[in-house]
């Protein structure tokens, strides 16, 4: 009779205990919900984010013929081909489409393009307190020609010969070997003029420029317009009219992709855009024009977005097809979905639906 005691009680407590354990994996393991804000809609899970857990992971990235630009600002990133991460400035700020400056790119390998006109336009822009004002660039190969207007007492034409290459610390080196004032030759000092190198820049005016005796150091991750991209920095070269750099050893990538789609892929980690913060981020922007680069306006995006079609994959991710801005209509942009035939169900679907 003990003994049959003894055994009830143990099935008791074995079977309270494999309930508790169950209803535990439950709230560990509990399914993906969506959590409605007032301005945003957030998937996610029950766990919070940890530093340094997968969620604030950087992003890896891979991109083809993309050409990214915000709005009517004029300056362009031309990316061949690029194999990298997307990684958060700030530690707890998510990277966003909408903010370029809440993440850099760590590019492993890649080749990124710059028009050189976009160049000298930022340049003019970006210098305020230079005594060098109607920049133009050109060049070729490794060569460089800077042409400007020189305030120096009276505006005189000026015009700076050099040699572009890669410094040990991944920064673009611009040697310059001869500077010319009124078709006059001058080295590193010209006469009474007193103009040299370190002369036609301030310290301060370009952030990431750096001026020692005859040499311009440029660190593009700080000195071009967000976003900013960095990593090893193999080569840099004009092949007119783009100022091209290559990171890594990308030949074999680029070759390798020439015939493939323009696209921007993501995955890991976490990001914004718009409304929405994906985790576990497995996104891919598909370019659905014949153009040879695939137009990202980091200002206008949601225009695109809106016109183009999404579709969700088995492995919940999301695949969206995308026009090119020039190629959206103009009664088309910015507009909204009516809601209204959710309440009359009689009432056909919006044409722009049954369109895709």
């Amino acid at each position: 009779m003990r003994g049959r005691l003894a055994l009830g009680i143990s099935l008791i407590v074995i079977g309270a205990l494999l309930a508790w354990w169950l209803w535990h994996s439950k709230r560990v393991a509990a399914p993906p919900t969506i959590q409605e804000a007032s301005n945003a809609v957030i998937i996610s899970g029950n766990t919070p984010e940890i530093p340094g857990a997968p969620n604030s992971a950087p992003t890896n990235v891979y991109a083809h013929n993309l050409m990214l630009r915000k709005g009517s600002t004029g300056f362009r990133i031309y990316v061949r081909w690029l194999r990298g991460q997307m990684a958060r400035t700030s530690r707890n700020v998510n990277p966003s489409f909408d903010d370029p400056d809440s993440f850099f790119i760590d590019v492993k390998a890649g080749v990124v393009h710059t028009n050189v006109g976009d160049l000298a336009n930022f340049l003019n822009q970006g210098i305020t307190n230079s005594p060098l004002t109607n920049i133009k660039l050109s060049g070729d190969g490794d060569q460089l020609k800077l042409t400007g207007t020189l305030h120096k007492v009276i505006p005189l034409p000026i015009e700076v010969i050099c040699t572009i290459g890669v410094a040990p610390d991944n920064r673009i080196q611009i040697h310059v070997t001869k500077i010319n004032l009124l078709k006059i030759p001058f080295k590193k000092l010209l006469g009474g003029m007193d103009v040299t190198v370190s002369s036609l820049f301030h310290p301060g005016d370009i952030p990431g420029v750096e001026v020692k005796e005859n040499d311009i150091f440029l660190d593009t991750a700080k000195a071009v317009p967000p976003p900013h991209i960095r990593g090893q920095l193999t080569s840099v070269r004009i092949i007119n009219p783009d100022f091209q750099e290559i990171y890594g050893n990308a030949q074999e990538d680029v070759t390798r992709v020439e015939q493939w789609r323009n696209f921007l892929q993501l995955h890991g980690g976490t990001i914004d855009f718009g409304k929405l913060t994906m985790r576990q981020v497995d996104l891919m922007m598909v370019d659905l024009s014949n153009n040879a680069w695939f137009d990202l306006d980091l200002t206008n995006y949601q225009d695109q977005l809106v016109n183009g079609y999404t579709r969700m994959t088995p492995e919940a991710g999301l695949q969206i097809f995308m026009p090119s801005l020039d190629q959206i209509p103009a009664e088309k942009k910015n507009h909204s979905i009516s809601m209204e035939w959710l309440k009359h169900r009689n009432l056909p679907p919006p044409a722009d639906v049954t369109s895709r």
